[in-house]
């Protein structure tokens, strides 16, 4: 079976509560929720963790490719800044897609640059919770 590992960022755990205008209503829960059904669905195995702590996230992303198969990964606000997170996806040399919530291209100037959309082999945005089921099924594709 393959599997995947899912990594949401810092403050993803706040999804519901935190500016809902631009991240919508969805919970954390409900998003993977949503993702446990396609993984189910398509026989894939599934492992969900969310970290605000950027080396955990490195480390996480380190360990993963003996283990997994692929990483979908939305690095919230990590994405612009931490040069950590985007070569530990380059050492792993996991297939990963990167996913947001929002267009960070329609955002403030300082959210239009990823850092880990060039070593992603493909990156989801501006969906909404749609990035993420979006994003999975890509990578299921993939592998």
């Amino acid at each position: 079976m393959k599997k995947i590992l899912v990594i949401h960022g810092p403050n993803l755990d706040l999804l519901g509560q935190r500016e809902p205008a631009i991240y919508g209503k969805a919970t954390l829960n409900e998003i993977n929720s949503g993702l446990k059904k396609i993984a189910k669905k398509k026989k894939v195995g599934l492992s969900i963790k969310q970290s605000n702590h950027e080396g955990e996230i490195v480390d996480l992303i380190g360990k993963a490719k003996p283990r997994y198969d692929a990483l979908l990964i939305n690095p919230a606000a990590y994405t612009h800044t931490s040069v950590a997170i985007r070569d530990a996806i380059a050492a792993s040399g996991i297939v990963t897609v990167e996913v947001h919530l929002s267009n960070i291209y329609s955002r403030e100037e300082f959210r239009q640059k990823s850092l880990i959309s060039p070593v992603a082999k493909g990156t989801i945005l501006g969906f909404g919770p749609k990035s993420y089921s979006l994003g999975l099924e890509a990578l299921i594709d993939l592998i």
